[in-house]
C-alpha cells in the first residue's frame, strides 16, 4: 500500500489516493514532480495556490543502512524557484508505516485563522488545536507534544520564525532521541507550512503497519553488501563517526578554501578552536555523545551531542556548516557561543547557514561587532517577535543586505553559500550556480573531487573538468535524495565498483520494481528538468546561473584565486 495524502488547509477537507501519476518515484524526485506539475510557477509562495509535499524516498520504511531521508518540497519563499529540503529523524521510516508515500498541504486558511496540529492516523485527518504550542519554541513545544502523544511521538513542527513567516524558517523534525533537532532547513519550507497555519504534525503512535522487501532474500543480499560498502570506507567508517562533520573544518583551511569574514579570505586564524577534533575534545570532557545517527538505520553517526560546561545538554546535529558560517565566516572564537546559536536556531526554527550568513552580513554592515558571539545571540533571541531588526535577520541575506546597506552578498537565486568557496573549489561553485535550488552543496558536492580526492581528483582551482563534474553529482545527488539515502553514502558509492549497482539492487529487491543503473541515473536527471522547468517558467534565466561579481573581481587568499566562467560555460552543467 503505497498511498499519496492530500490535505486541504482552508476547508479542512482530505483524501488518501494512489500513487497514480507519481508511481515509481519518491523523495526529491516525487516532491519536484508535484511542485512542477500541481504549483503556478508564478504564484507568490505564501499564497494558497503553492502546495508543501512531504515525500519518503523509494528506501523508505526499509532497514537498508542510512535510508531515513525525508524530502520536503514547495515553492521557496527565499528564492522565488522551486525547493527540496532533506533532513533525517523519523518521519521517512513512519510514513511507510502507515501506509503512506507523500503527504500534500494544499491552499490556506482565511486570515486570522488559528494554528493548528495535525494529526494523522490510519485513515483520517483531524485539525487539532495547537493553542497550547502556538509561539513557543520547539523544543518546550515538542515537549508538550511527547506529555500527550507518548514516547512514541513521530512530529514535523514549525518554531516562532516559521510561524511569522520568516524566509529562514526551517521545519524541525523528531530525532531519534525525542528532541526537535532534524531540520528541513534551507529555503524557507517552515514559512510556507506557517502559511497554512500548521505548527505541527503529528503521525498517529498506535499505527505500525508491517512493511516488507518485495523479495526477501534478494534484499538482504543487497542490505549486507551495502553494509560493507559504507563500513569499508574511510570517511564513512572513521573521519565522520570520528569528528563528526566539523572534521572537514581544518581540511578546509588547510585547502584555503574556508571563507572567512564574509568571504573574504579562504582561511581562518583560530580554525583549530572550532575544528571537528577541538569539538570532540570538549564533548568527551562534558559527557556528551561524539556519535549519534540523525535518523533510524543510520551506520554513520556524524552526528553528535554537545554539553555545556555543566555537563548539561545544548545541541545536536552541530554540523560543519554551523560551525563555520558562524566561526570562521562570523569571525566568532568561542564554541559555546557557536553552539548556542545552533540551539537557538532549532528553537526558533531556522536555517544555520542562512542565519551565520546573515549575521556575517550584519557585521558587515556595523550592526553587530565582528566576531561578537554575545552579541549574535542577543539578537537572534529576539526572532519571532516583533522586533523590527530581528525580523530582518529572519528574512536573510539578502532581505537584510539590503536593510544594511552591504553589497558583499555571497547568494545565488537569494540563497546563502555554504561553507566552501567557490573561488578555490570550482565544483561546488559551478553548482552553486546552476542548480535550481539556489547556492547549495548538496546539490552536488565537487568537494569530493576538489578536495578530498574522493571519486577521483579534479583541480579545484581551475576551470577544467569541473562542469563535468558538478554536473554528475548532481544528477548522482538527486538520484539519492529521491531514493531516501544520506547524501553521505556517496563518499563510500564514489570509491566503489559495485555502490551505484547495490543502491539499484536495493530499490529493486525492496519495492519489486525492475530498477537497473540507468534508471537510477534517469531518475536524479527527471528530478533535475523538473526543477529547472519550474524555474524557467518562474521567470529565472542563464543569467541567474552565475555567482556574485565580487567572486570574479577579488582574488581569494593564500592562493589569490577568482571566479572564470562564462554564463555560457556553465550551462554544460545542467540536465
Amino acid at each position: 500500500m503505497s498511498r499519496i495524502l492530500r490535505i486541504n488547509c482552508r476547508t479542512k477537507e482530505y483524501s488518501f489516493e494512489d500513487d497514480g501519476p507519481y508511481a515509481g518515484l519518491g523523495g526529491r524526485a516525487l516532491t519536484s514532480r508535484v511542485i512542477n506539475k500541481e504549483v503556478p510557477a508564478t504564484c507568490h509562495p505564501l499564497s494558497g495556490e503553492n502546495k508543501l509535499v512531504i515525500a519518503t524516498g523509494l528506501m523508505g520504511g526499509s532497514t537498508a543502512a542510512n535510508s531515513g531521508r525525508v524530502s520536503v518540497g514547495t515553492k521557496s519563499p527565499l528564492t522565488g524557484g522551486i525547493k527540496e529540503s532533506n533532513s533525517g529523524g523519523l518521519f521517512a521510516h513512519k510514513m511507510p508505516k502507515m501506509g503512506l508515500k507523500a503527504i500534500i498541504l494544499e491552499d490556506k486558511p482565511e486570515e486570522g485563522a488559528p494554528f493548528s496540529t495535525l494529526f494523522i492516523t490510519e485513515d483520517k485527518v483531524e485539525f487539532r488545536d495547537a493553542a497550547d504550542i502556538t509561539g513557543l519554541d520547539t523544543y518546550p513545544g515538542h515537549d508538550k507534544l511527547l506529555a500527550q502523544y507518548g514516547d512514541k511521538l513521530c512530529a514535523a513542527m514549525i518554531g516562532p520564525a516559521g510561524e511569522t513567516l520568516r524566509k529562514t524558517a526551517t521545519i524541525q523534525f523528531t530525532d531519534p532521541y525525542k528532541r526537535p533537532a532534524r531540520s528541513a532547513g534551507r529555503g524557507g519550507t517552515g514559512a510556507v507550512l506557517g502559511s497554512k497555519k500548521i505548527k505541527a504534525i503529528v503521525l498517529d503512535p498506535e499505527v505500525n503497519i508491517k512493511v516488507s522487501a518485495a523479495n526477501a532474500d534478494a534484499f538482504k543480499e543487497a542490505r549486507s553488501t551495502w553494509v560493507s560498502i559504507l563500513k569499508g570506507h574511510p570517511v564513512t567508517s572513521q573521519g565522520l563517526p570520528g569528528f563528526g562533520t566539523s572534521v572537514l573544518v581544518n581540511i578546509i583551511n588547510e585547502a584555503g578554501a574556508l571563507p572567512t569574514k564574509n568571504f573574504r579570505y579562504g582561511q581562518c586564524d583560530h580554525a583549530a578552536e572550532i575544528s571537528g577534533e577541538k569539538i570532540a575534545d570538549v564533548i568527551k570532557e562534558r559527557g556528551g555523545k561524539t556519535t549519534e545517527g540523525c535518523h533510524t538505520g543510520c551506520i554513520i553517526q556524524c552526528s553528535q551531542q554537545y554539553n555545556d560546561a555543566d555537563g548539561n545538554y545544548v545541541t545536536s546535529g552541530f554540523e560543519y556548516e554551523t560551525v563555520w558560517a558562524l566561526g570562521a565566516n562570523a569571525l566568532i572564537k568561542d564554541i559555546d557561543d557557536i553552539a548556542r546559536i545552533d540551539r537557538i536556531c532549532d528553537e526558533k526554527g531556522m536555517d544555520t547557514i542562512e542565519i551565520g550568513n546573515t549575521v556575517a552580513v550584519a557585521m558587515d554592515g556595523g550592526i553587530i561587532p565582528w566576531g561578537d558571539g554575545k552579541a549574535a545571540i542577543e539578537l537572534l533571541e529576539k526572532i519571532g517577535s516583533g522586533d523590527p531588526l530581528a525580523m530582518i535577520i529572519g528574512n536573510g541575506v539578502d532581505f537584510a543586505g539590503g536593510a544594511f546597506g552591504v553589497d558583499r552578498l555571497p547568494t545565488v537565486k537569494g540563497q546563502s553559500m555554504p561553507a566552501y568557496d567557490p573561488r578555490a573549489v570550482k565544483g561546488v561553485g559551478v553548482t552553486y550556480a546552476t542548480t535550481a535550488m539556489g547556492a547549495d552543496h548538496t546539490a552536488g558536492y565537487g568537494v569530493t573531487a576538489n578536495v578530498l580526492g574522493v571519486g577521483g581528483s579534479v583541480d579545484g582551482h581551475k576551470k577544467e573538468g569541473n562542469v563535468e563534474l558538478s554536473k554528475n553529482l548532481q544528477v548522482a545527488t538527486a538520484a539519492i535524495d529521491s531514493m531516501g539515502f544520506c547524501l553521505f553514502v556517496a563518499f563510500a558509492v564514489l570509491d566503489s565498483d559495485n555502490g551505484v549497482q547495490t543502491m539499484a539492487d536495493l530499490v529493486q529487491s525492496w519495492t519489486g520494481n525492475d530498477f537497473s543503473v540507468d534508471d537510477l541515473v534517469a531518475l536524479g536527471a527527471g528530478a533535475m528538468q523538473d526543477e529547472q522547468d519550474f524555474n524557467e517558467r518562474a521567470g529565472f534565466s542563464k543569467v541567474d546561473d552565475q555567482l556574485p561579481r565580487f567572486f570574479e573581481t577579488d582574488p581569494l587568499p593564500p592562493h589569490n584565486v577568482t571566479w572564470d566562467y562564462t554564463v555560457e560555460e556553465l550551462q554544460g552543467a545542467k540536465a
